[in-house]
C-alpha cells in the first residue's frame, strides 16, 4: 500500500469516521484499508454514525505507523480508540491486530462535524466526519470559528447558526458544570421545552431562525422541533447548570429558594420564575 496522504483526525472524532475518511482518500472501504494493514475485521461494517469500530492495541499501533501520527496524538484525537499496549521490540508482544464493528444506540452516536474543519484536515474532497461531543457540556457540536453546530445524529450535516449568535456566545463563555448539575439542567430544560414552559416564546423564535437558515433540515422522520432541541435550549441549559453548581449541599430555606429563583430569573432574562410544585426545578431545590 502506498504511503499515507495527509488526513488528520478531528478532535473528538469517531474512530470509524476517521478510518472512513482515510480509506476514502484511497478509494477503499475501511475494511479494505484495515486488510491492507493485516488487521482481522469482525462485525458488520456500516457508515458512521450508526456504528463505531474498536481496534486492538496492535491494530491501533499499525494505524499509527501507517498514518505517521504518534499513538499519543492519535488517541488524544480519537476518544474511542483503544489505548495500545506498552511498546516493545517484539511485535508479538502487542497481541493480534483485530478490529470489531459494533452498533451504537442513537443517544451514543457521534454528531456531524464542522464541514470547514473537516476540509482543512483532508487532502482533497473530504468525506463527512463525525465527532463525539465533549462529556462536560450538553450533547452538541458547536464550531465557533465557522458558525456550525449539530446536536442530533439524524442530521447528515451540521447547521448554520449565524442567525442564532447566542449559541456561539454561550459556548465561548461556557462554565464547565459538574456532571450532576449538567444532568439536572439538561433534564429540566428538556421538560420545559417539551411542555412549553417558561421560555417557550424564545425557544420557538430560535427554532424558526434555525429552520429558515437551514432549508436542508429534513422534516422527517423526526421534526426539527425535536432534532434541534438540544441546540435550541443550549444557552439556558448552561446558565441553569452554572446556577445549580452554586447550590449548597443541604436543602434551601424558603428565603434561600426565593433568592435563588430571583437570581436565576435574572440570568435567564425572565421577569420572574415561579415553578410549580411538579416542576423538576422545584424538585431539585428540595433535593440534597
Amino acid at each position: 500500500m502506498p504511503g499515507p496522504l495527509r488526513v488528520r483526525p478531528l478532535p473528538g472524532e469517531a474512530t470509524a469516521s476517521y478510518l472512513t475518511r482515510l480509506a476514502t482518500t484511497y478509494r477503499l472501504t475501511p475494511t479494505q484499508l484495515l486488510d491492507g494493514l493485516t488487521t482481522t475485521v469482525t462485525g458488520t461494517e456500516n457508515a458512521p454514525p450508526a456504528t463505531e469500530i474498536r481496534l486492538s492495541a496492535e491494530a491501533a499501533r499499525r494505524l499509527s505507523g501507517f498514518t505517521r501520527i504518534p499513538i499519543p496524538h492519535l488517541t488524544r484525537a480519537l476518544p474511542h480508540l483503544r489505548p495500545p499496549a506498552p511498546s516493545s521490540a517484539n511485535t508479538s508482544a502487542h497481541g493480534t491486530a483485530t478490529a470489531h464493528w459494533h452498533a451504537l444506540e442513537t443517544a451514543l452516536q457521534p454528531l456531524p462535524a464542522c464541514t470547514a474543519c473537516t476540509i482543512r484536515r483532508s487532502p482533497h474532497a473530504a468525506a463527512p466526519a463525525w465527532i463525539h461531543p465533549a462529556p462536560s457540556l450538553p450533547r452538541t457540536m458547536i464550531c465557533t470559528r465557522h458558525q456550525q453546530a449539530a446536536s442530533d445524529p439524524r442530521h447528515p450535516a451540521p447547521l448554520d447558526i449565524r442567525a442564532v449568535p447566542e449559541l456561539t456566545q454561550a459556548h465561548l463563555h461556557a462554565h464547565r458544570p459538574t456532571a450532576a448539575s449538567l444532568s439536572w439542567a439538561s433534564t429540566i430544560t428538556t421538560r420545559w421545552y417539551d411542555h412549553h414552559q417558561h421560555l417557550q416564546q424564545r425557544w420557538r423564535t430560535r427554532l424558526h431562525q434555525l429552520i429558515a437558515a437551514n432549508p436542508h433540515i429534513p422534516p422527517s422522520p423526526a421534526s426539527p422541533a425535536l432534532t434541534c432541541r438540544e441546540l435550541i435550549t443550549y444557552p439556558e441549559t448552561l446558565t441553569l447548570a452554572a446556577a445549580l453548581d452554586r447550590l449548597p449541599p443541604h436543602p434551601l430555606t424558603r428565603a434561600q429558594q426565593t433568592a435563588f429563583l430571583h437570581h436565576l430569573a435574572g440570568r435567564l432574562q425572565l421577569p420572574r420564575l415561579a415553578p410549580a410544585d411538579h416542576d423538576l426545578l422545584w424538585q431539585r431545590l428540595h433535593t440534597r
